[in-house]
């Protein structure tokens, strides 16, 4: 990753930085979806350099940056022109080299909580071609695992009884684009000691493709 933008959230007492990380995430999404290949592959990778995750307090900050290995990538994006409506909340550098001394390399990536009721229920009521209230509220049977001696019992529970699992690492919540149900994106780091990688999820997020920390 030789290039970058760098845009910082500018919030006020009236706009909160959550509300515009939303806003803006939504939009490079948008941009990023654009950007793939036919392989589902971007070659964009985004980072945030404010970011902190820990059990007392978790952020994402007030900054991030995308992440190209040429200058000509992040000049099609086009990062000012798709922030156009939100230059009154996100001021946005022009293209710039990435320094020739980076502090290391980190590698930014979706999470997803396995015991998220909602997500859950979602999927349940998919399966089962139901509405979302009347999976999440029902009582679900669930038969135990057949090689059990106790494959006939069933097992009930409500998705709306399940326990929250506290997941303590930073999110933005966003607008899915396919049902527009509201949903968490959880962002885990990890600091790395050598680059590795180029592709990118149309979200800049990767499980195994770095991006600089300056």
């Amino acid at each position: 990753m030789k290039y970058f933008v760098e845009m910082t959230l500018l919030s006020n007492s009236e706009i909160s930085l959550n509300f515009i990380w939303s806003k803006l995430f939504g939009q490079l999404h948008l941009g990023l979806v654009e950007m793939q290949d036919d392989q589902g592959r971007v070659p964009i990778g985004i980072s945030f350099p404010d970011y902190v995750a820990g059990e007392k307090c978790s952020v994402l900050g007030g900054k991030c940056r995308l992440f190209a290995n040429d200058e000509a990538t992040l000049m099609r994006f086009d990062t000012q022109k798709r922030l156009e409506y939100l230059k009154d909340y996100v001021d946005c550098t022009t293209i710039q080299p990435v320094p020739e001394k980076v502090k290391g390399y980190a590698i930014y990536q979706r999470f997803n909580p396995k015991t998220n009721q909602a997500r859950l229920a979602r999927r349940y009521a998919k399966r089962h071609d139901m509405d979302f209230e009347t999976a999440f509220n029902s009582t679900v049977q669930l038969l135990a695992d057949k090689a059990s001696p106790d494959a006939t019992y069933k097992m009930a529970f409500r998705y709306c009884d399940l326990s929250t699992k506290v997941v303590s690492m930073p999110f933005i919540r966003l607008d899915s684009l396919t049902n527009r149900h509201t949903f968490c994106l959880w962002i885990q780091k990890n600091d790395v000691s050598a680059p590795s990688g180029q592709y990118f999820s149309c979200y800049g997020l990767s499980a195994n493709s770095t991006v600089p920390e300056f």
